[in-house]
């Protein structure tokens, strides 16, 4: 009988849970495996697979999508400037998919019959990963430990203690999961409808003063390079952006949304490069895109976002949606300035050579050169008639 267990790992308590519930009650050979997507160094991704194998792993893999991540999700994310409810910038939402789909690569190639992850009963991962599993892994038996047991986090860490794993869990007051485009925060605070999250609860503290300016060069869409250095991959990008505006607190809010599962969920987030990016990116659009290319542009880019909070990434019509969204971007290029200041950035300006303020055919405001004062008063004859033929039919209702 085939006994293996392939668990997404991230080495929290959840996780760390799942590992000795899986070995000593249900009596499976638990395998692990990290999905790193831009929240974990060398470092820690060491840390993490030696707590795996001690509490009773038979083997542990890290497995490195962060290049994936970009180039399948976030890369679309910021084409479609998409912000869930416009405010979050989908940080842990587009990650889930990418790591479900590299937890059933590797449940493959170990010949797992089962696949576990520690999501809870109460929000959006479980269908994510659920998902993913079902539909690409329909063969593989999927274990939740924490959504079917229902324990308190207190009920966890005794368990692990009673076993002789006595980790210090007190970190484990804020939920944090961290990546390449944000971290998210959970906490006692965000529990309530006007809970704040104290300084501590971030990862990067709030300690530059003063100014700060950038520029974000975008090649078709995409952020390639910074403060006019030499070219980067979009992924460096993102991370420097992150490294310089996250200490001046810059990326923080809290997003009260609807789940997947219908109930209301609030979470505290830090998403400095993601809101940045986006933002001047939006920018840049506004110089070199005709007035319905962005009006359709928006609605695709919402229902992106949408899609992928709703763990829909692999319905095919997001192809489809991706390949409009890029499309656009043919002429999205240019420097984008952005001031850096305590809790607050500014989009300033840009310089692009498809910018279609062009002064070659007007000034907004001063001077037209594309066409007479004759003909404007033509045009607005002819764009009021409707409207007139209207209140001429309609005037005594109207009136």
């Amino acid at each position: 009988m085939n006994s293996k267990v392939l668990l997404a790992f991230s080495g929290g308590l959840d996780t760390s849970f799942c590992v000795r519930y899986l070995k000593n009650e249900k009596n499976l050979e638990v395998h692990t495996a990290l999905v790193n997507t831009g929240g974990f160094n060398q470092e820690e991704l060491k840390i993490i697979e030696k707590k795996a194998i001690d509490l009773g792993a038979v083997s542990h893999i890290n497995i490195d999508r962060v290049k994936e991540f970009y180039e399948k999700g976030i890369k679309y994310m910021i084409f479609g400037n998409s912000l869930r409810q416009n405010t979050y910038p989908l940080s842990v939402s587009s990650e889930r998919i990418f790591q479900a789909l590299a937890i059933v690569e590797r449940a493959r190639e170990i010949g797992a019959a089962y696949v576990a992850h520690g999501s809870t009963g109460a929000g959006n991962d479980q269908v994510r990963f659920d998902l993913v599993f079902q539909v690409i892994a329909p063969e593989i038996e999927i274990l939740t430990p924490i959504r079917d047991l229902r324990l308190s986090r207190q009920e966890e860490i005794d368990y692990l203690a009673k076993q002789g794993y006595s980790y210090n869990w007190e970190k484990a007051k804020y939920s944090v999961n961290q990546g390449l485009w944000g971290t998210s925060v959970g906490g006692a605070e965000t529990l309530l409808s006007d809970g704040v999250l104290p300084e501590e609860a971030y990862p990067v503290q709030a300690v530059k003063q003063g100014k700060e300016k950038i520029s974000i060069e975008f090649e078709n869409g995409e952020p390639v390079s910074l403060n006019n250095g030499g070219k980067l991959s979009p992924e460096l990008v993102i991370r420097e952006i992150e490294n310089i505006a996250a200490p001046f607190g810059i990326g923080r809010d809290i997003h009260i949304g609807d789940t997947i599962i219908g109930i209301k969920g609030r979470v505290g987030f830090e998403a400095a490069a993601a809101l940045i990016s986006i933002n001047a990116h939006r920018l840049l659009e506004k110089h070199v895109l005709t007035k319905w290319q962005q009006y359709w542009k928006d609605q695709i880019g919402n229902w992106y976002g949408m899609m992928m909070h709703e763990a829909q990434y692999l319905e095919p019509v997001m192809r489809d949606m991706e390949a409009f969204l890029q499309s656009s971007q043919k002429y999205v290029s240019g420097s984008v300035d952005v001031i850096l200041q305590p809790y607050h950035f500014s989009v300033t300006g840009c310089r692009t050579n498809h910018d279609l303020m062009s002064s070659k055919f007007g000034e907004y405001g001063e001077i037209n050169k594309g066409f007479t004062g004759d003909d404007v008063k033509g045009f607005t004859k002819i764009l009021s008639n409707q409207m007139k033929i209207y209140y001429s039919v309609n005037s005594e209702e109207e009136n």
